[in-house]
């Protein structure tokens, strides 16, 4: 089971406080501005944890009150709140085994159709509807950045932004390849297919000095955009393609009204996926140092999903699965991801 030290972290903000106090405590503007950051994480780390302890005091005065003597209708109340305090601790609990340096940062998404032709297009699709409604299931705000049809139904690759606290920490866990076995609706001899799509997750960069990027090396394009918008967006050069010459990374965004939302949705995406490469190199130098660098191969999935013949969902990497896909295929997949965490 997973603790957080609440005392520990309260006695660091008085400590934090202190120092803030102090007549000295601007001569290092830098200094300052870091034990600000400081504060301010702990206190968006502690203020939830003290929420919910207060929750719990309430619930516990509520059962007292109810063994007195209560309504049938405040017995449910009463379970009702237990529940959701359940399913916060839970949630909390989650939050805690985030450590990572981006861990806190907003996250953006692309899913690419692998083998299974249209199959794997409308696979790609299940895969984002899944995804946002997790986002939604967590107060995150989401956000589709651009989109390439499927020749038939679905789509070939899709790029979004999932915006909020831990949002990258709790979305690392689903990078992968992701395999589904189904009776495909597109079978006109309703046979059963097996499909693959990939996931890639990587933070959003916070400050853009993080990722120098040199105008000269970008090769910028505007085009007519072909997803869905409205006639403002299909009559108009809105759509913004960046290529990074010297990597050859191309970001695309036409999901904005905006040529100029566009443009800055588009780079940061290129600077996200310039760090993740930047951060990739490292890794691999480091395995190759170690004498432990293996190729991840497409095929090699981390998560079956299995309509048909029977009903389950299985991540291959931490053995943990359940029989109930419409629950996650409909965004509740915080199972699994506190699986791969706590492995």
């Amino acid at each position: 089971m997973v603790t957080f030290d609440l005392p520990g972290a309260e006695a660091g903000i008085r400590k934090l406080e202190q120092r803030m106090a102090a007549p000295d405590f601007w001569e290092d503007p830098q200094e300052a501005q870091r034990l600000l950051q400081d504060l301010s994480q702990l206190k968006n780390t502690v203020e939830p944890w003290r929420e919910l302890g207060s929750r719990v005091e309430d619930l516990k005065v509520l059962t007292e009150l109810a063994e007195e003597g209560s309504s049938e209708e405040d017995i449910r109340e009463i379970e009702r709140e237990l529940h959701e305090v359940r399913r916060e601790f839970h949630r909390l609990e989650l939050s805690t085994l985030l450590g990572g340096e981006h861990d806190r940062a907003n996250a953006v998404v692309e899913i690419n159709a692998g083998a299974g032709g249209t199959e794997a297009c409308d696979w790609v699709e299940m895969l984002l509807r899944m995804y946002l409604r997790w986002a939604e299931r967590h107060g995150y705000r989401s956000e589709v950045i651009d989109t390439v049809p499927g020749d038939m139904a679905g789509s070939k690759k899709v790029t979004f932004l999932v915006e909020g606290r831990n949002a990258y920490g709790y979305l690392k866990a689903e990078r992968g390849v992701h395999r589904l076995v189904r009776i495909s609706p597109f079978d006109a001899s309703r046979r059963r297919h097996t499909s693959f799509a990939s996931v890639d997750v990587i933070p959003e960069v916070e400050k853009a000095e993080e990722v120098r990027i040199n105008p000269e090396e970008l090769k910028i394009d505007t085009f007519r955009a072909s997803s869905a918008g409205g006639q403002h967006v299909n009559k108009t050069d809105s759509a913004v393609r960046i290529t990074h010459i010297p990597t050859g990374i191309v970001v695309t965004c036409q999901n904005e009204r905006s040529q100029h939302r566009n443009r800055e949705v588009a780079m940061k995406v290129l600077q996200a996926r310039l760090l993740e490469m930047q951060r990739a190199q490292d890794e691999a130098r480091i395995a190759e140092l170690r004498g432990d660098l293996r190729a991840i191969q497409w095929g090699n999935q981390i998560r079956s999903y299995v309509f048909q013949p029977y009903t389950m969902v299985k991540d291959h990497r931490t053995a943990y699965e359940t029989g109930d896909v419409a629950r996650v295929m409909d965004g509740d997949i915080d199972d699994f991801i506190r699986a791969y965490l706590t492995t």
